[in-house]
């Protein structure tokens, strides 16, 4: 009924807006804002001091003693009932250096839309928790040593000087239970396998790095294969059989990087049928298009292998970025671009305000007569319609718009509505008020209908995910 209520209503507001009303006309075929929910910045869980290797910024001062922040959502999954969903933070603090301290985690959480909050739940039953403790994640480890080069969780002391100088030694937790951390990998992606182990999409590798439904490593990190001419088989070119980022703990020597740092697999999708697995990289590789994207597609689940094909995305601007990736069906996917701005444009605060930040629909067999994907526009989160005043903000027939320097979180939730959500790279993004360290939050938007025909099969909109949901 809540959905027939809102066609409805987005019904009604377009035909007022054909009658001439006040009702701006970007309304029009734009998506429409369900549901808002807001998770605070200012909120931390337990866990080992972080921060150390960081200066603060927007009133938040480090180190976090004995905290971890819960924060920089960079990818998100089903949760264990209707309505809740695992969150991923990426590495950190945005580097490697700045991140050794930073541990690498899954959140398992509740956006209330009614109360506009979001809540720690239990990650196994669902239920609501008073606090981030550990039952409401999980934390990335290496216990049976699958990761064949030096992580963190190996050395004395961490990597690097510390603000105000000095060496600080690993924390003992850290240590004993092999936790990885955001100087070992910066995880931008993560799948949920049929038989339910975990798959992380990691930039430094850029690797794919397997765990089980715990987190714990099950094999060596996988590598992704340079495919540059080599369109049916593997092998790369002489230079380097690999893609590999400066950031690579594996990499030869610095003149062999060929893919750009923070680079490396930002958005991950499953095919809805859970055999493959479609990688793709951020920014542009040596020698690609400035404006190409590559999805270095059909890693196969069943093979543990790169298939060797590769499908070309092309931005819309060269300084634009990968926001997410996710699966539609087994040919179809849904992909964010960004630009780098942050903030209101027509606030003079924001120098480089936002200005794209859309979500597009591409299908595999779908090219122009370059072979590029060919791209089809599906929301303009610069332009979402907010009729019953959905924000809070005393308005109503107004545009809400998601303004922030980095949006990486997409999930179909039906054949018509998404879930969105900020990586709010905490403490630094400020793009919904000058100033002030942005929240997570987490939108629900109406959409026009992502497949032609509606298939409510059970799991079909869930990532892979069962009937549970």
């Amino acid at each position: 009924m809540k959905m027939i209520a809102h066609r409805l209503s987005r019904a009604a507001g377009s035909l007022v807006v054909g009658l001439g009303s006040i009702v701006a006309a970007s309304a029009v075929n734009a998506a429409e804002l369900l549901d808002r929910a807001v998770l605070p910045a200012a909120t931390f869980a337990p866990g080992p001091t972080s921060g150390q290797f960081t200066s603060g910024a927007n009133g938040f001062a480090t180190p976090f003693v004995n905290q971890q922040p819960v924060q920089g959502f960079s990818a998100v999954l089903p949760g264990p009932r209707k309505g809740t969903y695992l969150v991923m933070p990426d590495n950190g603090f945005g580097s490697k250096s700045s991140s050794p301290d930073a541990l690498l985690r899954v959140y398992a959480v509740k956006p209330e839309f009614n109360t506009g909050k979001v809540v720690p739940i239990n990650r196994l039953s669902g239920d609501e928790l008073g606090s981030f403790s550990p039952p409401s994640y999980i934390t990335l480890s290496d216990p049976w040593h699958r990761i064949p080069f030096t992580i963190v969780a190996d050395l004395a002391e961490y990597p690097g000087t510390a603000i105000g100088g000095g060496k600080i030694a690993v924390d003992s937790s850290i240590r004993a239970r092999r936790l990885l951390t955001g100087a070992d990998f910066d995880i931008e992606s993560i799948r949920r396998a049929a038989d339910g182990s975990l798959w992380f999409g990691d930039e430094f590798g850029p690797y794919l790095v397997h765990t089980d439904s715990d987190g714990r490593v099950l094999e060596a990190p996988i590598p992704m294969p340079n495919l540059r001419g080599f369109p049916s088989t593997l092998g790369g070119t002489a230079i380097n059989p690999l893609v590999q980022s400066p950031s690579n703990p594996q990499l030869a020597s610095a003149s062999n990087a060929n893919l750009p740092d923070s680079g490396g697999l930002e958005g991950m999708a499953l095919n809805t049928s859970r055999t493959k697995l479609y990688g793709l990289l951020e920014k542009a590789m040596s020698g690609d298009p400035v404006r190409e994207r590559r999805i270095m597609s059909e890693f196969s689940l069943l093979s543990h292998s790169y298939t060797g094909k590769t499908f070309a995305y092309i931005m819309d601007d060269p300084g634009y970025s990968i926001g997410d990736m996710t699966a539609l069906s087994d040919k179809e996917f849904l992909i964010i671009e960004r630009d780098p701005g942050q903030g209101d444009a027509s606030d003079p605060r924001f120098t480089s305000p936002a200005r794209f930040k859309k979500i597009f629909k591409v299908a595999l067999d779908h090219v122009d007569t370059n072979g590029n994907l060919i791209k089809e526009e599906v929301a303009d989160l610069l332009n979402i319609y907010d009729p019953r005043d959905v924000a809070a903000d005393g308005r109503i027939n107004t545009v809400f718009t998601f303004p922030f320097q980095t949006i990486e979180d997409l999930l179909v939730l039906d054949n018509n509505t998404l879930l969105v959500i900020n990586d709010n790279n905490f403490p630094f993004s400020v793009g919904r008020a000058f100033g002030a360290a942005d929240n997570n939050e987490f939108i629900t938007i109406h959409t026009a209908p992502l497949l032609s025909k509606d298939d409510d099969d059970c799991g079909r909109w869930r990532d892979g995910d069962d009937c549970r949901h």
